[in-house]
C-alpha cells in the first residue's frame, strides 16, 4: 500500500465524525449470478471510491453463484481497495453461494442479515457435472487453497471454509457467526452501520477503526452500459437475440431488397454474440443451431418426406442444451424458453413447406402454362399431321390434335411446344357438364 494512501487513511480516521464533509459509505450491490459484467462493475466501483470522503465501502451480496473467473476479479479488488470493505450477504432471504462465498472471505469484514445463508462452494466443472478426474480434483484443491488463504488473512475459521468447498457446507446467519465465519449480523444497512462504528479492522500492515457515525449510505447504481450488458448476458435473452438474427438474415435472403429483416437480423446477432462474450458458450452449439434452421429451410425447397424436419428440430434442441458450458441452472437455457423457441420455429416452418405445396398444386393463371386445361373452339380443321387454328382463352391459336377436329368442335389444351397448343377433341355431353 503507497504512503499516499495510507496517510489519506490515517487522516480520514483521525478526523471526528462530522468534521468536514459528511462521510459517504458508497453501496455496490452483487446481485444474481457473478459473470463479466458484475466483476468490472464491482472493480469500476471500488477503484472511485475517494479515501478522503469514504471510511469504508459495503457489498451488498446476493448470489447464487457464477464464473470462477469473475469472481476472482472481485476478490483481486476487494484486496486492493483503498479503503475497508464490509461485506453483507443480506437483506433477510439473499444468500452467498459458491463464487459469493470468496467475496465474502476476502472482505475485511463480513456481516450477514438473519435468515440469510452462505456457502456450498465446491467448484463445479465449466462443462457440467462435479466431474470426478484429474481436473475435477485439481480444481477442488485449488479452490480450498485458495479459500483457506482468504480466511486465514481475516482471521476466520480456515477449517469450515475448506469445509464448504470440499463438501458443499452451507451455514445459515447465526450459525455462521457461532463458527467465526462472518463477523456481525446486522438486519439492515443502517444497522450495520450502527454496529460497525467504533470498530477495528485489520486494513494492510495497519488496524483501523471505523468511523460511521453520522455516515451517509450512497448507493453506486450500474452504468447505462453496465445495465445493457446485464440484460444481453442473459442466457435466455442470447438464445432469442441468436434466434431473431438467423430468422432475420433468412428473410433477407429468401427476399433480397426487403432490407428491413436483414438490418434487424445482423442487429440481433451482433447483441447476440455481444451477450454470448459474457457467457461461457460453444461455439458448437451455436453452429448446431445454424445447421437446423438451414435443414428446416430445405425442408422449404425439397420434398423430404419429413426428414430434413426431424433432422432441423434435433439439431435445434441439441444446440440449445449445448450452446452454454456451464451445468448451473443461471448459466444455461431455460426449458420455459427452449421449447417454445423450438417449437414456434418448428411450427413457422412447417406452415412454409404446407404453403408451399398448396402452392406448387395450384394452376397457374399466367404465361402460356396458364392455358393448359383451358377449353376453346376449332376454327380450322385438326389432325395429327395437320395445324389449323383454335380459339381460347380469347386468342386465335394454332394447334394440333392426335385426333381429327372438324370446326366449331369444343378442344381442351393439353399442352403447349413453342406458339403451337396440342389439344384434343371434348365431347359435346362433357363439354355442356362443365
Amino acid at each position: 500500500m503507497s504512503v499516499r494512501i495510507l496517510f489519506a487513511l490515517m487522516v480520514v480516521f483521525a478526523l471526528p465524525a462530522g468534521a468536514g464533509r459528511a462521510a459517504v459509505v458508497p453501496l455496490v450491490e452483487v446481485e444474481g449470478p457473478i459473470g463479466p459484467v458484475a466483476a468490472e462493475y464491482v472493480e469500476d466501483a471500488l477503484a472511485r471510491v475517494d479515501p478522503l470522503r469514504s471510511p469504508a465501502v459495503i457489498l451488498r451480496i446476493d448470489t447464487p453463484g457464477g464464473l470462477d473467473a469473475s469472481m476472482r476479479r472481485i476478490v483481486r479488488a476487494v484486496l486492493r481497495s483503498p479503503v475497508p470493505v464490509v461485506a453483507w450477504v443480506g437483506p433477510a432471504g439473499a444468500r452467498a453461494a459458491s463464487a459469493g462465498l470468496f467475496i465474502v472471505a476476502a472482505a475485511h469484514v463480513a456481516a450477514m442479515a438473519p435468515s440469510t445463508n452462505l456457502g456450498a462452494a465446491h467448484p463445479v466443472a465449466i462443462g457440467g457435472g462435479d466431474g470426478g478426474g484429474t481436473l475435477a480434483k485439481k480444481a477442488e484443491e485449488d479452490a480450498a487453497a485458495y479459500l483457506r488463504s482468504l480466511a486465514r488473512q481475516r482471521g476466520r475459521d480456515p477449517q469450515w471454509f475448506e469445509e464448504a468447498v470440499r463438501e458443499s457446507r452451507s451455514l445459515a446467519a447465526q450459525e455462521a457467526l457461532g463458527r467465526g465465519v462472518v463477523d456481525v449480523l446486522a438486519p439492515s444497512v443502517d444497522a450495520l452501520l450502527a454496529d460497525l462504528d467504533g470498530r477495528r479492522v485489520r486494513f494492510g500492515t495497519a488496524e483501523v477503526e471505523l468511523r460511521l457515525k453520522g455516515a451517509r449510505v450512497e448507493p453506486v447504481p450500474m452504468g447505462l452500459r453496465h445495465r445493457i450488458l446485464r440484460v444481453l448476458s442473459d442466457p435466455n435473452v442470447a438464445y432469442l437475440l441468436l434466434l431473431l438474427g438467423f430468422y432475420g438474415l433468412f428473410f433477407e435472403l429468401a427476399n433480397p431488397g426487403s432490407i428491413f429483416p436483414g438490418v434487424l437480423g445482423g442487429l440481433c446477432l451482433i447483441l447476440a454474440f455481444v451477450g454470448l462474450q459474457t457467457l461461457p458458450f460453444r461455439y458448437g452449439g451455436v453452429l448446431l443451431i445454424l445447421l437446423g434452421l438451414v435443414l428446416l429451410i430445405l425442408e422449404v425447397k425439397i420434398t423430404s418426406f419429413g426428414l430434413l424436419t426431424v433432422g432441423g428440430v434435433v439439431c435445434l434442441v441439441l444446440g440449445s442444451l449445448m450452446l452454454f458450458k456451464s451445468n448451473a441452472a443461471y448459466y444455461r437455457v431455460s426449458w420455459s424458453v427452449m421449447v417454445p423457441a423450438v417449437a414456434g420455429t418448428v411450427a413457422f416452418f412447417a406452415f412454409a413447406v404446407g404453403k408451399g405445396l398448396a402452392a406448387q398444386k395450384i394452376r397457374r393463371l399466367g404465361g402460356q402454362e396458364g392455358l393448359v386445361g383451358e377449353r376453346g373452339e376449332a376454327v380450322e380443321p385438326l389432325g395429327p399431321d395437320r395445324v389449323g387454328r383454335v380459339f381460347v382463352h380469347g386468342e386465335y391459336w394454332n394447334a394440333r390434335s392426335s385426333e381429327p377436329v372438324e370446326p366449331g368442335s369444343p378442344v381442351e389444351v393439353i399442352g403447349i411446344k413453342g406458339l403451337t397448343l396440342t389439344v384434343r377433341p371434348v365431347p359435346r355431353t362433357e363439354d355442356k357438364g362443365r
